[in-house]
C-alpha cells in the first residue's frame, strides 16, 4: 500500500526540521557503538564491583562473551501497573541463562500514581517526575556494563522517562516489557456515574468508595484508555515492545510467555551478534509518526502531546504541534474505548485489539510499514497476535474483521473521520482540545470567562453555586513554571455536572487534563504560560472567549485585550510541602508545553 500523503508530508517536514540535530545525535550513536561492547573496556577491579553478586553467572560475566542484560525496574506497590514487576527480575535471569546470557538489575526508577495524587500537592510533582525518571534510569545505565537493555515500566510519565533515557544511551538496543492490564472490573460509566452524583452531593463517600474500589481492583494497569494504555499502545506502535504483548493480563501464562520471549529477543539484538538494533536507530522520525498515528486512531491520552515531543528531542528529532494537528485530520478514530467511549482496555483487546488496528492502519497507507522494530521485520509482524499452544508460544494472523464494531471499527469506516486532536491558536496562545469524547454541539462555545487559579477555587464556587450560565472556566498559574503543570482531573466531575445541567461550558487552562479527560471541552498546555507573562495573564472576569474546535482557534473578543498588563500571580504556596521544595530548580528551568515541557533535554 502507497504511503498516504499527509503521513509522507509530515515525516519529510520532520526529517528536514531535524536534519542536525538527528545527524549530531546519530553520530553520537556511532561512536559509542563503534567502541565494541562495553564491558570489553572495563577494568579487572570495575568488573568484580558489578559481578560480585552475581553468584553463578560469575563465570559468564567474568568471561565477556555472552550478552549481559541491563534491566531498569519502575517496581513498587503504590501502582497497581507495576506491582507485577515485582517478580521480574528472577523470571529474566533465568529466561537470561537459558537464552546463554545474563541478567541484572542495573538500577530501579521512581514511579508516582497520578490516581492517587488527582487534585493533591503531590500531582504537582508529576510531570517533572518523567525527567527525574530519565535521570535516574541514566544512573543505571552509567556503570556501562550491559550489551542491552529491558523497561519494565508502564505508567503515565515512566514509559516517555524510560524512553528518553534509552535514548541517551541509543548505542544499545531497548526492549520494553509491559505487565498488562487488571482485569475489568466496575464498569467505567458506573463508576463515572457515582462521581458525578457524589460531587452533586447524591452519593455519599462510602458509595463513592466503593465504587472505586470495585473499579481498580486488582494487579494491572487501570482499565480506561488513559496516558498508561496510550504508553503501551505507543511501545507497540513504535516497535519496541514484542507483537500483540501490550494488553494480556498480569499472572496468565502468556504474560509469563511474552516476558521470556522478550528476554531472548533482546540478547539476539546486541552487538555481540548479527542482528545488531541499537535503540537509537528504532527511534527515528517514521517510529514517532507512527506513535502519533496510533494515538490518533485510538483516541489516547493528550498526556502525549507533551511526552512525545519531549521522548523524541532525546533522540534528535524535532516535533511541533503542527503535526499533531495535520496528522489528526488524516488519521480516523478506529477505536472507542473509555472515556471515549463505554468499552474498556480489555473488551478494545477482545474486539480484535492492536493486531486489527495496525493492520487496518498499515492497509491504509497510514503508518510507515519499513519502520525499524525490535523484531527485524519492520511493522508487519505486528499484525499478529500471540498464542500458547501446550507451552509454546507462537503468533498466529490477527483478526481481518473487528470482533466488536461497536469499540474497534476498520480504517474504511471509522467512528469519525479525523482523530480528534486539534491544535488551537490565537490571542490567547497555543494549546490542543481533544475532541474525540465532545459531542459535535459543544466544539464551539463563545461565552463569557470566569478566572481561578486554582481547581480547588473552581470547586469552591460550584458549592457556592456560582455557575448559573454559559461560562468559560479559566483556570491559569498551572504551567510547568508556575507549579509543575499538574492534572486539573479533578475537575471533570464538577463541569461534567454543569453540562449536564444543560449549560455551555468548557475548560481553558496552561496546566494538564488527564488522560481520562472526556466530554468536557477543554483547551489544554496553553502556551505561553501565565507564569510566563502568557496571554492568560491578561484575561479578565468577564471577557468573552471563543473556543472554536473545527477552526482550530482561541480567542479573547475584548477590544483592549493586547494592550493590558498581565497579572502577577502569588505562587509562594507552589513552593513548599510534599517535596515541592526539592523542584525548584526544575521550575526555574523547564521548557514550554509546546515543546514538551522537559528539563532534562
Amino acid at each position: 500500500m502507497t504511503l498516504h500523503p499527509a503521513i509522507a508530508h509530515v515525516t519529510d517536514r520532520i526529517r528536514a526540521r531535524s536534519e542536525r540535530s538527528r545527524g549530531d545525535y546519530l553520530d553520537r550513536v556511532a561512536k559509542a557503538a563503534a567502541a565494541g561492547p562495553a564491558r570489553a573496556h572495563l577494568g579487572c577491579g570495575n568488573q568484580a564491583h558489578a559481578y560480585a553478586a552475581m553468584d553463578r553467572d560469575k563465570p559468564s560475566l567474568a568471561e565477556g562473551r555472552a550478552p549481559n542484560l541491563g534491566l531498569v525496574t519502575a517496581y513498587n506497590d503504590m501502582l497497581s501497573a507495576h506491582q507485577p514487576y515485582e517478580g521480574y527480575p528472577a523470571l529474566i535471569r533465568a529466561a537470561a541463562r537459558r537464552a546463554g546470557a545474563t541478567a541484572q538489575v542495573a538500577g530501579g526508577v521512581p514511579a508516582m500514581c497520578d490516581g492517587v495524587t488527582q487534585g493533591e500537592p503531590g500531582m504537582e510533582l508529576s510531570l517533572f517526575s518523567r525527567d527525574v525518571i530519565a535521570l535516574a534510569a541514566g544512573v543505571a545505565l552509567s556503570h556501562n556494563c550491559y550489551d542491552a537493555a529491558l523497561f519494565l515500566g508502564v505508567c503515565d510519565k515512566i514509559v516517555p522517562g524510560l524512553i528518553i533515557a534509552a535514548a541517551t544511551f541509543g548505542h544499545i538496543p531497548a526492549v520494553f516489557v509491559p505487565a498488562g492490564p487488571m482485569t475489568s472490573g466496575l464498569p467505567n460509566e458506573e463508576k463515572a456515574r457515582v462521581r458525578n452524583a457524589h460531587a452533586e452531593g447524591k452519593a455519599t463517600r462510602a458509595e463513592l468508595m466503593a465504587a472505586e474500589m470495585a473499579s481498580y481492583h486488582g494487579p494491572g494497569t487501570c482499565t480506561f484508555y488513559g496516558t498508561a494504555n496510550t504508553n503501551q499502545m505507543l511501545m507497540e506502535v513504535m516497535g519496541l515492545h514484542l507483537p500483540g504483548a501490550s494488553f494480556i493480563n498480569p499472572g496468565t501464562p502468556l504474560r509469563e510467555a511474552l516476558t521470556e520471549a522478550a528476554v531472548t529477543r533482546a540478547t539476539q539484538i546486541t552487538a555481540l551478534g548479527n542482528d545488531f538494533r541499537p535503540v537509537g536507530e528504532i527511534l527515528d522520525e517514521r517510529a514517532y509518526v507512527n506513535g502519533i498515528v496510533g494515538l490518533m486512531a485510538t483516541g489516547g491520552s493528550t498526556n502525549l502531546v507533551l511526552h512525545l515531543p519531549a521522548m523524541a528531542r532525546a533522540s534528535g528529532v524535532l516535533l511541533d504541534l503542527e503535526d499533531f494537528d495535520d496528522l489528526s485530520q488524516a488519521v480516523p478514530l478506529m477505536a472507542k474505548v473509555y472515556p471515549n467511549g463505554m468499552a474498556d482496555v480489555n473488551a478494545f483487546h477482545a474486539a480484535g485489539g492492536l493486531p486489527f488496528l495496525i493492520g487496518q492502519l498499515l492497509d491504509a497507507g497510514l503508518l510507515h510499514p519499513d519502520a525499524k522494530t525490535i523484531t527485524g521485520e519492520g511493522l508487519a509482524p505486528y499484525r499478529q497476535e500471540p498464542r500458547l499452544t501446550e507451552g509454546r508460544l507462537s503468533w498466529t494472523d490477527g483478526p481481518a474483521e473487528t470482533l466488536n464494531d461497536r469499540i474497534l471499527r476498520p480504517a474504511a469506516t471509522p467512528f469519525q473521520p479525523t482523530g480528534g486532536l486539534r491544535q488551537l491558536h490565537g490571542n490567547l496562545g497555543r494549546g490542543v482540545i481533544k475532541v474525540s469524547a465532545v459531542a459535535p454541539e459543544r466544539h464551539v462555545i463563545q461565552a463569557p470567562v470566569r478566572i481561578f487559579h486554582s481547581q480547588d477555587a473552581v470547586r469552591a464556587a460550584f458549592k457556592a453555586g456560582a455557575f448559573t450560565a454559559d461560562t468559560v472556566v479559566v483556570v491559569r498559574f498551572q504551567g510547568p513554571r508556575a507549579n509543575g503543570m499538574p492534572e486539573l482531573h479533578s475537575l471533570t466531575p464538577t463541569l461534567s455536572v454543569l453540562l449536564d445541567r444543560g449549560l455551555q461550558v468548557a475548560l481553558v487552562t496552561d496546566g494538564r487534563m488527564s488522560g481520562a479527560s472526556g466530554k468536557v471541552p477543554a483547551a489544554i498546555h496553553v502556551s505561553p504560560e501565565a507564569a510566563c507573562g502568557g496571554p492568560l495573564a491578561r484575561l479578565r472576569d468577564g471577557d468573552i472567549v471563543r473556543l472554536d474546535a473545527p477552526a482550530g482557534t482561541l480567542t479573547c473578543l475584548a477590544a483592549d485585550f493586547d494592550s493590558r498588563a498581565p497579572v502577577i500571580a502569588d505562587l509562594s504556596d507552589n513552593a513548599h510541602g510534599i517535596g515541592r521544595e526539592l523542584f525548584e530548580a526544575f521550575r526555574r528551568t523547564v521548557g514550554p508545553a509546546e515543546t514538551g515541557a522537559a528539563v532534562v533535554v
